[in-house]
């Protein structure tokens, strides 16, 4: 059953819906959309168990699409260009595929069409998150005062500072004052396969290849989530789509470089009607 999803609405012009990834919200993203807003109408909605969006008991892409799908009827966009990074990029390559005529654009942030999730050799960011989503589950927030010993006990597993104060930034205080995720920990740890393993390539088997509507992929050279052995896949499902790289970033390619990355984004949809 699909959920009304909190959402940033900034600017004017055709819509431009921005999709964030796992631990992500509308927050994370607003720097972009300000340099966004003179052109386009941007709406960044939280996607459920995310931000300010409801909790649920269910974290798929199905799930996730219903919702967006909702969000489009309840806001009347009638269709707009869809970017989504991450997680957020799968959602975003389920959605077109599943409602082309909703949809400009597609450009997709540093994911690809494809399983992170192996027994055998498992994607070193999936074991990543399963720390990550460990920690969070188990650090008692009721017995702690403040980030500073928040950012210690993430510490004793999570070397990278700026990964921690990310996650952070999904810390809040409850009506009692005492600290809790605004993320739904339980349920994004028991999906965390699917989200890592789901929109595929043979999801797509039977809708490629896709031509509906422009394609761009934009990746961080320092990440590893795009390889070079990606491409011919991305190929096969989309063979008009563009791939833009972006030197000096890694996964979080548009904090990490955000001018670059927004030249990307504003190439990807010049010379259609947006100027």
């Amino acid at each position: 059953m699909a959920v009304a999803l909190k959402f940033r609405k900034s600017g004017h012009g055709s819509p431009f819906v921005i999709l964030h990834g796992l631990y992500g919200a509308s927050d994370n993203w607003i720097s972009i959309s300000r340099k966004l807003e003179e052109r386009f109408t941007v709406f960044i909605p939280d996607l459920r168990n995310h931000g300010h969006s409801p909790h649920t008991t269910t974290h798929t892409y199905q799930d996730m699409a219903d919702d967006l799908l909702q969000f489009f009827k309840d806001h009347q966009i009638g269709k707009a260009i869809v970017l989504g990074h991450s997680m957020g990029g799968k959602l975003a390559m389920m959605f077109a595929a599943e409602y082309p005529e909703l949809v400009t654009s597609l450009i997709v942030a540093d994911i690809a069409p494809k399983s992170y999730h192996s027994v055998e050799k498992p994607f070193k960011t999936v074991l990543q998150h399963e720390i990550i989503l460990g920690l969070m589950e188990e650090l008692n927030l009721v017995a702690v005062s403040s980030r500073k010993e928040i950012d210690h006990f993430l510490a004793e597993k999570l070397k990278d500072s700026t990964l921690r104060q990310f996650l952070i930034k999904n810390i809040h205080r409850n009506k009692e004052d005492y600290f809790e995720w605004k993320i739904n920990v339980p349920v994004l740890k028991y999906a965390l396969t699917s989200v890592t393993s789901d929109v595929a390539s043979e999801w797509f088997a039977d809708r490629s290849p896709i031509l509906s509507y422009p394609v761009t992929f934009i990746r961080g050279l320092q990440s590893d989530y795009i390889s070079n052995d990606d491409i011919p896949v991305i190929k096969d499902i989309y063979p008009e789509a563009r791939v833009i790289d972006i030197a000096g970033a890694g996964h979080w390619l548009h904090a990490e470089q955000p001018e670059k990355f927004v030249e990307a984004v504003l190439s990807s949809v010049q010379g259609g009607h947006f100027f």
